[in-house]
Order: structure tokens, then sequence, then C-alpha cells
């Protein structure tokens, strides 16, 4: 018992630490890169001639802009009201909370580069084709045509680029530091505490039944990915299936409560149906093809 409580001490400590420096430099550098791509610069982009590389773009920029709905929805807002290109907007909100810098270098730290890279590729992918079809279905009709305000990343601030970046990092990371908190306590636990043979036995299931409940499952709960991935990353090591795992984290980051609440202020019914429909889908099949490839 003792050992297992100092191996669950030793864990959390690492973990927490390790993470906390990522989030820190990572969250710096976005700063810094937000300052330089602007709404406007990011409106101009996507309306450029060539309609299959603004689909890329769309979904690249929501890679390295802001980290939850709170920030997503109001420039996805703007960029409506200024008549940027629906279907890349929409690959824009897909990619925006499931691709940030953060979660994809700590999924690259808990479960490698390799899990990360294919990570990357399949939400990116994912992400251009429901701008595709959500442009196709002609779902720009759902627009409502208001404006959510929000301070954001985008808000004019003073100061010098490098001030402001710290002043970015430690404002994402402040609010996040309990939810960072209860994932690794979480995640140190399962290490120290749960035998594998009861994770292997009950939650190991790589079939596409347990991956669509993991998708199901991860919208109501609304588990952040800073408190997600500490707990996947114990979860793998235990036997769950890296599939299963990676639908739940999807269906949680890319379809939440809140933002699913914010998005009804901007769209229709019909679009919210259409992007539970596309999230889950998302979840499923990037699920399905983890299993099949890892």
């Amino acid at each position: 018992m003792l050992d297992s409580i100092l191996e669950f001490i030793k864990t959390f400590l690492i973990l927490f630490f390790e993470l906390l420096v990522l989030f820190i430099i990572i969250s710096f550098v976005v700063s810094l890169i937000q300052q330089v791509v602007s709404e406007e610069k990011i409106r101009r982009v996507l309306n450029g001639p060539n309609k299959g590389i603004n689909y890329v773009l769309g979904t690249l920029f929501g890679a390295i802009t802001p980290f939850c709905s709170c920030s997503t929805i109001p420039i996805l807002a703007g960029l409506l009201n200024a008549k940027a290109p629906f279907g890349p907007s929409m690959s824009f909100l897909i990619a925006s909370p499931l691709m940030n810098p953060v979660m994809i270098f700590t999924l690259w730290i808990l479960l490698g580069w390799q899990v990360a890279g294919v990570y990357f590729l399949i939400v990116s992918l994912f992400s251009m084709l429901v701008g595709v079809i959500f442009s196709r279905l002609n779902l720009e009709e759902a627009y409502k045509g208001v404006t959510i305000k929000g301070e954001g990343f985008f808000a004019d601030k003073q100061g010098s680029k490098v001030k402001q970046a710290l002043n970015d990092a430690w404002s994402f990371l402040y609010p996040l530091l309990p939810y960072l908190f209860i994932g690794v306590f979480i995640g140190a636990f399962i290490y120290g505490f749960v035998p594998e043979a009861f994770v292997t036995r009950y939650a190991s299931g790589d079939g596409i039944i347990s991956i669509v409940i993991a998708s199901v499952i991860g919208i109501p709960m609304y588990i952040r990915p800073e408190t997600m991935l500490p707990i996947a990353d114990a979860l793998v090591t235990k036997g769950m299936a890296m599939g299963t795992v990676i639908a739940l984290i999807i269906g949680g980051a890319g379809a939440s409560i809140p933002e699913l609440a914010l998005l009804s202020k901007l769209l229709k019914k019909k679009f919210l149906v259409a992007f539970i429909s596309a999230i889950l889908t998302v979840a499923i099949g990037a699920g399905l093809i983890f299993n099949l490839i890892i």
C-alpha cells in the first residue's frame, strides 16, 4: 500500500509540473502568433480565389487560434458577419477546439508523437470535409446574423508583444488550473491504485459499440481536454483501447454543452443538429481509425 501511495505522489508531481510548464510555453508562443494573425487577416485569407486551399487555411487557422468556445464563437460570428466563406469558417469551427496547440503537444508528451500526428491528420481531414459538406447543404441559411460580443484573443491590447503574451499565457492557464489538477490527480490515482485487470475487463473494448458510447457520453460529460488527457494517458496504460479514449476526447471537446449554447445564439436548430452529428461522426470515425492502425 505504501508503495502505491508513493507511486501516486511521484506520478502526480511529475505529470502536473510537466504539463504546467508545457501549457505556459505553448500558450506564450500561440499568443505571439495571434498578435500577428488578426481576425481581419483570417477573413481576407479565407476569401482567396482557390476554394480548396481556403478549407485548408480555415482548418489551420482553427488550430492556432482560441482554445475554447468562449473565444471561438465570437470570432466565428465576426467572420460570418464580415462575409467570410461559410464552408472554411465551419472548418475553423470544427478545428479550433480539437486541434489547439496545447492539446496536440499534450497528446505528444503523454501518448507519443505517432498518436499526436495521426490525431492531427485525422481531425484536419474531417474538419475540411465537414466544412465542404456544410457548405453543400446550404447551412449558411441557418445563420441568424447576430453578433456575440467577446473579448477573445483578438481584442486591442497595450504593451509589448512579450508582455501581452505573458499576460495571455497566465490568463489562459489560471482558470484551467483546477481542471489540470483534477485530471492529473485522477490519472495518477488510476496509475497507482486501479488494477490493470479491472480496466482490461470492463473498459478495453475496441469495437464500434464502445466507440459510439464513448462519443455520445463525451458531449454531456463536458470533460475538458486539460482534464481528460492525463486521465486518457492512464486509461491507455491500463489497457483501454486508444480509439475509445480518442472518441471520448473528441466528443467532449468538439461539441460541449457550453459551445452548443453559444452556437444556438448564432445559428438555427437545423445547424445544431448537423453540427452534433458531424462531431459524433468525427469522434466515431477517428476512434475506429485509431483502433485499426495503432
